[in-house]
């Protein structure tokens, strides 16, 4: 589905990505690991086209993005959703409108279909819309602005969804129902999902596939039984939360 080959990234003299080699499989949830300020929002921002590499390609069904135009790059992103580690919402905006946004600006969509499309959309993360649409960001809990952020984000039907550090911040019962959404989008949608977060264990729960980015590379990639039981000393110290070892963290 998305495949990253030798990919190249700088910020001024930093190299944040070092030849990154990456295939994404298509209809499984991808889980990229990794130190805080390593790269991993970085990769995932380049599949959206937010940032385009230094050197490389990145191939999504076969598509170099790095090479699309900004309005065939737009046409790409309709196909992608992302969800933001703080939701992303309108401050000034109600649910409703929040979760409408995506169709009102691409689709141009109104009336009964929007409504349905809305609705639809709560539903499937667990909110009922009678009870929220009117509700602002600032009358939600963390949990839910993250939903609402996930109905906002399925709302143009993707075939690709990023989700950046989709439990931070919550509680344990909220972390475990985003997860469990999560997993539920994947079977339900047939989506292909890349997620990147610090929480090992909701992780291990969501995904199919984990990366490890130390210095830039990915330096393995597995199943979770793999990884569990991987002798690598990079991965061995970050699943054990040890500030001793080989990762220098910041």
């Amino acid at each position: 589905m998305i495949y990253f080959k030798d990919v190249h990234k700088k910020f001024g003299d930093r190299e944040i990505l070092r030849g990154v080699n990456l295939h994404i499989v298509k209809g499984k949830t991808t889980v990229i690991f990794g130190v805080s300020g390593g790269g991993k929002s970085t990769i995932i921002k380049h599949i959206v086209g937010l940032l385009k590499p230094d050197s490389g390609t990145i191939e999504v069904d076969g598509v170099d993005i790095t090479k699309l135009s900004p309005k065939e790059m737009k046409e790409m992103r309709k196909r992608i959703g992302f969800l933001f580690q703080s939701g992303a919402l309108f401050d000034s905006m109600n649910v409703f409108d929040n979760v409408a946004f995506p169709l009102r600006e691409h689709m141009k969509t109104s009336g009964k279909q929007l409504q349905y499309s809305v609705r639809s959309s709560l539903e499937m993360v667990g909110l009922k819309p009678d009870e929220v649409v009117h509700l602002f960001p600032h009358e939600l809990s963390g949990g839910m602005r993250k939903r609402v952020g996930l109905a906002r984000t399925i709302i143009m039907k993707p075939s690709i969804l990023l989700y950046d550090e989709p439990t931070s911040g919550l509680d344990p019962v909220s972390s475990n129902l985003i997860t469990e959404l999560i997993r539920h989008l994947q079977n339900e949608l047939g989506v292909t999902s890349i997620l990147i977060s610090h929480d090992i264990n909701e992780s291990f729960k969501s995904g199919d596939y984990f990366a490890m980015l130390f210095e830039g590379k990915i330096i393995d990639y597995g199943n979770e039984l793999f990884f569990r039981t991987s002798k690598n000393p990079v991965i061995r110290q970050f699943l054990s939360g040890s500030s001793r070892g080989p990762i220098k963290f910041r």
